[in-house]
């Protein structure tokens, strides 16, 4: 478990290949110093995934829209995208109803087929299929035997694309710190186990510790040098690292 001080385009493609990439960069969305656009990282991460590789990207539907033809020129291909759902938000001077959610958008390599890419079909129990009783009815007639009931449960079924995790308001050492459950559910759908996971824009840590309890390697990289060292004490203390690991 690996996270690196400084800029991720020039320290993390001497760090893969990636099983799975996640990356929350800046939005460009206000006026903050630091909320600005970063260029150039989307073809080196592309380049950086190993064949069966994703990209998971956290942005709004304005950044998206503003970024899109760059994901195109990384030859990255749009494959699903979730909203995440969480219990408060934000409002800009045009919105006229408060954001309440963001978006988590997976993209892959255009020389791969999605077939190839790595998928663990993420499926959950809150969406069981309704228990169904069906009775044979004896006759109303004659002789009337007891009646045979047999009972079938749907079983769990795909996960719905809007998922609900709070957010960290009042606890987060990042302002925009993401849920550690919600990276923990990406992970494990998208990354294979013991897999190498990179976290370009790594922040507070995140999903380093989503990474350490799902059993994935981790390599982050975080240019704010007073924000490094604090993911690193979070991380490392989380689980003790065995011998060969360093935070």
């Amino acid at each position: 478990m690996i996270l690196l001080c400084g800029d991720c385009r020039l320290l993390m493609p001497d760090h893969g290949p990636f099983d799975l990439i996640i990356a929350d960069p800046p939005y460009g969305e206000t006026s903050l110093v630091w909320d600005r656009h970063v260029r150039g990282w989307l073809p080196l991460a592309a380049k950086a995934l190993k064949p069966h590789g994703s990209l998971w990207v956290f942005g709004s539907l304005r950044s998206f829209m503003a970024t899109a033809p760059d994901f195109r020129a990384a030859g990255l291909r749009h494959a699903q995208e979730i909203v995440w759902e969480k219990q408060n938000g934000s409002i800009f001077h045009a919105d006229r109803f408060r954001r309440v959610h963001e978006l988590l958008v997976q993209f892959y390599p255009a020389t791969t087929r999605w077939r190839n890419i790595y998928n663990a079909v993420a499926k959950t129990d809150d969406a069981r299929g309704r228990v169904v009783r069906r009775k044979k009815r004896p006759f109303h007639s004659g002789n009337i035997g007891s009646a045979v009931y047999h009972s079938l449960d749907g079983g769990p079924r795909l996960a719905r694309s809007v998922q609900c995790f709070r957010n960290t308001h009042g606890r987060a050492i990042h302002p925009t710190e993401k849920p550690v459950a919600l990276l923990d559910m990406i992970i494990r759908v998208s990354c294979p186990p013991n897999g190498v996971i990179g976290d370009w824009f790594a922040g507070s840590g995140a999903a380093g510790v989503a990474a350490r309890l799902a059993g994935r390697h981790y390599v982050g990289c975080e240019i704010d040098a007073e924000m490094a060292p604090r993911a690193r004490d979070r991380l490392a203390s989380l689980l003790p690292f065995p011998a060969g690991e360093r935070a």
